[in-house]
C-alpha cells in the first residue's frame, strides 16, 4: 500500500498551493507490533499493555513479549493481554530487543520497555483524529506538519518520554523532553549492539513526534536507582574498558563526576525538581565515578590475568 493515496496527494498540492496548514497522514492502515522485553516486571508490565491497547486491538497489531524467565506473574500478566510470549536466555539489552523485532510481524514497530507506557495524548497521536480536509477519520495515521515532507517520508519516529524518579517528573537537569527512537519500520531499523544505553539505528529519515509521550516508571524507590546504576555501571565499565588499557584517572573518577552534577543540577536547572532532583543527580553523578572506578578494576585484573599466563607459559 502506498504511503500517500490519490486523495492525499490531491490534498498536499491544493495545501502547498494555498499554503493552507495541513496535517499530512504517514502512515495510513499500518500493522504495528508492540516488542517489549521483560523479566520479573508483574508490578509494571500490566500499565504498559493496558497503555497499547487501543493501538493492537481489533487485529490492528500485535504484541511481542520476550521473556528472559520472570519468576513472577510477568508471563501470566502478559498472555491475559493478548501477547505473545517467548521464553529466552537473556543475550544482553541490544541482542535481546533484536529477538523481539525478528518475532514481530508488523509493518512498523513501537519498541517499549517493560516500565514504560503511552499517555492518553500520544495514544490519540498515533491513532490519527479525523482530517481536516475530508472529514474522514485518519486510520493508523501518524502526522507531521507540511514542512518536514520535502525531507521525504520518515521511516522513524522519535518520541519525547517522561521520566519519573521517586514518583515525581523530572522536568529538568537533561531529563525533558528526552526523546526516543522507539517507532519505526520494522525493515528499516534494528539496536546496535552495545552492552548498555542501546539505541535504534535506522536507514532512513527520522522525524519526531511533537505532542505526547512514552511514560517511564523507572525508580519508583531510591535501592531501585541505587540498584541500577550499579548494573549500569559495570556494563559501562565493561565497555570502556574493551576499548584498551585504562589508567587510573583522577579526572574521570573525582572531576567528571563533579563536572557533570554541577552541569546538570545547575546549568541544565536540575535543582528545580525538588528533593528528588537533588538526589537524582547526586547520585548519577556517583555512577560515572563508579563506571571509571570499575573500568580500572577490570583493565588491572586483565593485566594481572595476561600477565600470570605468561608467567605459568
Amino acid at each position: 500500500m502506498s504511503l500517500l493515496d490519490k486523495d492525499s496527494l490531491r490534498t498536499l498540492k491544493l495545501h502547498r498551493q494555498f499554503s493552507i496548514p495541513l496535517r499530512r497522514c504517514i502512515l495510513p492502515s499500518v500493522n504495528l507490533s508492540v516488542v517489549i522485553i521483560a523479566y520479573n516486571e508483574e508490578a509494571n508490565i500490566a500499565r504498559t499493555l493496558e497503555s497499547v491497547q487501543p493501538l493492537v486491538s481489533d487485529d490492528k497489531g500485535e504484541i511481542i513479549v520476550v521473556d528472559s524467565g520472570s519468576t513472577d506473574r510477568t508471563v501470566e500478566i502478559a498472555k491475559s493481554f493478548g501477547a505473545k510470549v517467548f521464553i529466552e536466555e537473556w543475550k544482553g539489552y541490544a541482542a535481546q530487543k533484536n529477538s523481539a523485532i525478528d518475532k514481530a510481524e508488523g509493518d512498523w514497530i513501537l519498541s517499549l520497555d517493560a516500565d514504560e507506557n503511552l499517555d492518553p495524548e500520544l495514544v490519540e497521536n498515533l491513532k490519527g483524529g479525523r482530517s481536516a480536509s475530508t472529514n474522514r477519520p485518519y486510520e493508523w495515521c501518524l502526522t507531521l506538519a507540511a514542512g518536514n515532507a520535502g525531507k521525504g517520508v520518515p521511516v522513524g519516529f522519535s518520541i519525547q518520554r517522561k521520566n519519573f524518579f521517586l514518583g515525581r517528573w523530572m522536568e529538568h537537569g537533561g531529563f525533558w523532553p528526552d526523546p526516543k527512537l522507539r517507532l519505526f519500520r520494522r525493515t528499516h531499523g534494528r539496536f546496535e549492539k552495545r552492552a548498555v544505553h542501546e539505541t535504534v539505528k535506522v536507514d532512513g529519515y527520522i522525524a519526531r513526534l511533537g505532542s505526547g509521550a512514552i511514560l517511564h516508571h523507572s525508580y519508583p524507590t531510591l535501592s531501585d536507582y541505587i540498584d541500577h546504576m550499579n548494573r549500569y555501571s559495570s556494563l559501562g565499565a565493561e565497555m570502556v574498558a574493551a576499548k584498551g588499557k585504562v589508567r587510573f584517572s583522577v579526572a574521570n573518577i573525582v572531576l567528571r563526576p563533579i563536572f557533570t552534577f554541577i552541569y546538570n543540577y545547575f546549568f541544565r536547572l536540575g535543582f528545580l525538581d525538588g528533593r528528588e532532583g537533588l538526589l537524582l543527580h547526586l547520585y548519577h553523578a556517583v555512577y560515572v565515578s563508579w563506571k571509571y572506578s570499575k573500568a580500572w578494576e577490570l583493565s588491572r585484573n586483565r593485566q594481572s590475568s595476561t600477565h600470570s599466563t605468561k608467567l605459568s607459559s
